[in-house]
């Protein structure tokens, strides 16, 4: 029975130290050398502070600024530590409201704007915290952005242009836009020539 015992602890400290341990260290080691970015939280730091990452989203509701998706979590916006969707289906009720309040919001804030409004500035993403829109949410805002900035469309489209990624592989996801990116680039004036 003893030696039994013996084995078996000999096993859990072996199996403690190889998954516990050495994988993790080899799992992160391999991370920062292949995806350094994604790795370190994909930190935007701007003059030597953290301005947030690339893989988050952030509250943005000032006009000159791009907005992102709408965040499901709670009790504040695009918490990381609270990730969740709505878990509302299409069927249900309170999201309908929800989406025509939105619809509303951004009606309001841009009133001669009739296009159709993309679903991505009116859904919330399944994580809550999606920093990316897509390409026409971008076109939906671009005129509110540059004439809230003083900006001629095409200043402003150029910079779209930019910080739009086409699909991973070229065939995997659709092609989105960092709103975090976009508007650090339209805070920096040399980017876009004012």
């Amino acid at each position: 029975m003893s030696k039994l015992l013996r084995q078996s602890l000999s096993l859990f400290l072996m199996m403690t130290v190889i998954t516990g341990v050495l994988y993790p260290l080899a799992a992160t080691g391999l991370a920062k050398l292949f995806f350094p970015q994604q790795a370190n939280g994909g930190l935007i730091v701007k003059d030597g502070q953290s301005v947030g990452s690339v893989l988050i989203g952030q509250s943005f509701t000032a006009p000159e600024y791009f907005w992102g998706r709408p965040s499901a979590t709670a009790p504040n916006a695009y918490n990381a530590s609270a990730s969740s969707g709505s878990n509302l289906g299409p069927t249900n009720p309170a999201l309908t409201d929800a989406v025509k309040q939105r619809i509303a919001a951004l009606r309001s804030i841009d009133p001669g704007n009739t296009a159709p409004v993309p679903v991505d500035l009116v859904t919330a993403s399944g994580s809550g915290l999606d920093p990316e829109i897509s390409p026409a949410a971008a076109q939906y805002q671009l005129a509110r952005v540059a004439k809230a900035r003083g900006l001629s469309t095409d200043q402003v489209q150029a910079l779209v242009n930019e910080y739009t990624s086409g699909r991973q592989f070229g065939v995997l996801g659709e092609a989105r836009v960092n709103v975090l990116q976009l508007n650090l680039a339209l805070d920096t004036p040399q980017t876009h020539g004012t």
